[in-house]
């Protein structure tokens, strides 16, 4: 071969391979999405499927009814019938249509997805199976998870595997799944039970607690990785340990890094969403069920005592030139095992309230009171996060947060440092009190959501609401200090 040839060669050989890359990049994408192997996209939910059926949870509550009591009226047992949810997903069939929004139904009621009875927002017309939301046979019918094959390469959207049974030559056969090795006499001849590893790992609850952006797959909720990234992985305290005990196991867990014994398991799955029991205990008692309503008032009192646990704060003055500067407001998460807050954080609030008075009581400093409409004001110390669109400007509905432009949220036994300024108005001393406040959603936001509610659900009817009341406000902390303003 000449040399003109061996260059020509060379020369081609060199084009094709440009072309085979530049092709190659052209067509590969971040997230790709194999919609063959979830078939109930964008939920990532998958389904063995069967004739095999999932059973309402009041049959479970016939052999095992303390843990049914204990889940009836947690925020799992309300997962779809919870009136904020179902106007968030109203709005979002409105505004992006149901095969959009079937990756929230997914989560919130598995069961009525893969089945094919929900096909959109409301309850009329559901099973009980579908109404009940993430039932004992969700959670026990997982069989194991798809988290690396999600196109983000992580737990999103639902990635577990549901195999409520199987079918046999004999017929069919339920298999119930938990942590321990089955007794002699599991499942009573009504089911099989077999021992899963998994429940005894946070990656059982990583799929729903992962909510990423339906095709940007941005995570718009990272409660998962919160505590992966953190120190309670690191000590092997999972989900199940701080989420599913009493609230002084959940304490003496956090502080100490012990797990619970076995005995200490409860099925409560209690959090911060005192909003949600307080709502269902309203409707339960018009409906006149007492006892479920002490039910719920019960987790309502759980998530307040939680939320009045999880956080501290630490007042320091601040001096220049010998004079009071600054008030210091360090926030602690102290009890967490994931970011405080956590979950929807650019819809969560949870804020610093700071008074100041001289020495005669006259208020000298404020910040962080609630408007009178029950809004916040624009400058106050909120420690949560703003979400942004493609186009980089501000978003709150979940179908348009593609990233967050703020995200001041606390990571596990981490802090943030806050700063308010004094004016000099010649006081001798100033004493200061700082409240740590939280509720699920600032007012304008729960008004709309409770206001986009499917026409199936009446609240005043159901809940015994005329309009949208103010919403509860929980004071996490409230620290008071007293400070001389020169030194």
């Amino acid at each position: 071969m000449n040399r003109f040839h061996l260059i020509r060669t060379l020369a081609c050989a060199a084009l094709f391979l440009a072309l085979c890359v530049g092709s190659a990049l052209a067509t590969s994408k971040v997230f790709d999405v194999d919609q063959e192997f979830y078939p109930y996209y964008p939920s990532l939910i998958k389904w063995n499927k069967s004739s095999v059926p999932f059973n309402d949870p009041k049959k479970c509550g016939g052999c095992h009814s303390k843990q049914y009591r204990e889940w009836n009226g947690s925020v799992h047992s309300l997962a779809f019938k919870d009136p904020v949810y179902q106007g968030e997903l109203n709005k979002g069939v409105k505004a992006v249509g149901h095969d959009i929004a079937r990756q929230c139904e997914g989560c919130h009621s598995p069961a009525g997805v893969v089945t094919g009875e929900i096909k959109g927002p409301g309850n009329a017309g559901l099973s009980d199976m579908a109404l009940a939301g993430v039932s004992c046979d969700i959670c026990h019918s997982i069989s194991g998870t798809t988290h690396w094959q999600t196109p983000s390469h992580e737990p999103e959207n639902g990635s577990f595997i549901l195999t409520p049974g199987v079918e046999t030559t004999g017929g069919q056969t339920l298999i119930k799944r938990g942590p321990f090795k089955p007794s002699d006499n599991c499942g009573a001849g009504f089911h099989k039970c077999e021992e899963s590893s998994l429940h005894l790992q946070s990656d059982l609850c990583a799929g729903c607690h992962q909510v990423y952006h339906y095709d940007s797959h941005f995570p718009i909720e990272a409660t998962y990785l919160e505590w992966k990234h953190g120190p309670y992985a690191q000590k092997e305290i999972l989900c199940q340990d701080c989420h599913m005990v009493e609230t002084e196991v959940f304490k003496r867990t956090a502080d100490q890094f012990v797990k619970p014994t076995r005995e200490e398991y409860r099925h409560y799955f209690n959090g911060a969403n005192f909003l949600l029991s307080y709502l269902a205990a309203g409707a339960a008692k018009k409906g006149g069920d007492e006892k479920l309503a002490k039910s719920l008032m019960q987790q309502y009192d759980m998530a307040v005592e939680r939320l009045k646990s999880a956080a501290d704060l630490e007042l320091s003055p601040v001096y220049r030139d010998g004079r009071l500067a600054e008030l210091k407001v360090r926030v602690k998460n102290i009890r967490a095992g994931h970011n405080l807050p956590t979950s929807l954080t650019n819809v969560r609030e949870m804020w610093l309230e700071v008074i100041a008075k001289d020495e005669s009581g006259k208020v000298i400093m404020t910040s962080g009171s609630l408007n009178p409409d029950g809004t916040l004001p624009e400058d106050a110390r909120n420690l949560n996060s703003d979400g942004m669109g493609n186009d980089f400007h501000f978003a709150i509905d979940p179908w348009k947060v593609t990233a967050f432009s703020r995200h001041d949220t606390i990571p596990p036994k981490g802090y943030k440092d806050v700063h308010f300024g004094f004016p000099a108005n010649g006081a001798k001393s100033v004493t200061v009190e700082a409240r740590l406040r939280f509720r699920q959603a600032g007012q304008k936001v729960a008004e709309a959501l409770l206001g986009a509610v499917p026409k199936d659900i009446d609240l005043k009817a159901i809940y015994g609401l005329e309009k949208v009341p103010a919403l509860p406000v929980v004071d996490m902390v409230v620290k008071q200090a007293n400070f001389a303003t020169s030194q």
